[in-house]
């Protein structure tokens, strides 16, 4: 049985890989599907002192509550940094990363200095409400919610790297309307042999566009630890 660690990217909760975390346990796994710190129904929880460390203490706070080792730790987009950030505190309770068309971040990264000029423009719409917040875009399921800003603004700090770790997985959504911001990000991976790479047909939201491709990974990866 292999544990998994489900985190969303900015603006969503649980919710979206909760359809994914049954299918996991049905195949005799166990899956924790989180929602981040003042988003989702945790939003009552949004303040302006909500970032990037808050995020990644909900991880490590789950794994050690939870008495958890040897997790998979999967994140989407955003989701990227926090596993990446969780990993690096508590690596003697990580065997695996996935991530899912996420952010694979170096120290002093930040989610800001990762992507473009247009994601940028997304990250800092609705800031101007509360000054702390950005909101999701129309398109967005409507259970999306206001996400916290410095949460993206903030640069990563990580002591070790994923060589750590004894599985890596990346997955590449090739659906995008235009061109994908992990595009050269793949690239260099998929030359890695560290890493398993896949190139999927779907949008950037897999957990909707591509679910039973998405599990067939998640349970390659499990028997790959």
């Amino acid at each position: 049985m292999t544990t998994f660690v489900l985190i969303p990217g900015a603006w969503h909760g649980a919710w979206t890989f909760e359809p994914l975390a049954r299918q996991l346990r049905a195949h005799g796994h166990d899956a924790y599907p989180l929602t981040l710190t003042g988003v989702g129904e945790r939003s009552h929880l949004l303040t302006a002192s909500v970032n990037l460390d808050t995020h990644i203490d909900d991880v490590v706070n789950l794994l050690t509550d939870q008495q958890i080792a040897d997790a998979v730790l999967v994140g989407h987009s955003y989701g990227g940094m926090v596993i990446t950030g969780a990993a690096d505190r508590v690596p003697d309770r990580v065997a695996g990363l996935v991530y899912i068309d996420a952010m694979v971040p170096e120290d002093g990264d930040s989610c800001w200095s990762l992507v473009t000029d247009q994601e940028r423009a997304w990250y800092l719409d609705g800031a101007h409400e509360t000054g702390f917040t950005s909101a999701p875009l129309p398109f967005f399921d409507p259970r999306a919610t206001p996400h916290p800003l410095a949460s993206l603004l903030q640069s990563i700090r990580l002591e070790g790297g994923l060589d750590r770790y004894r599985s890596r997985d990346y997955l590449y959504a090739t659906g995008w309307d235009g061109q994908s911001p992990f595009t050269p990000l793949y690239e260099r991976l998929v030359d890695d042999p560290a890493w398993r790479t896949h190139a999927v047909a779907s949008g950037h939201n897999v957990m909707r566009d591509a679910p039973d491709e998405l599990l067939k990974i998640l349970l390659a990866a499990a028997q790959n630890l």
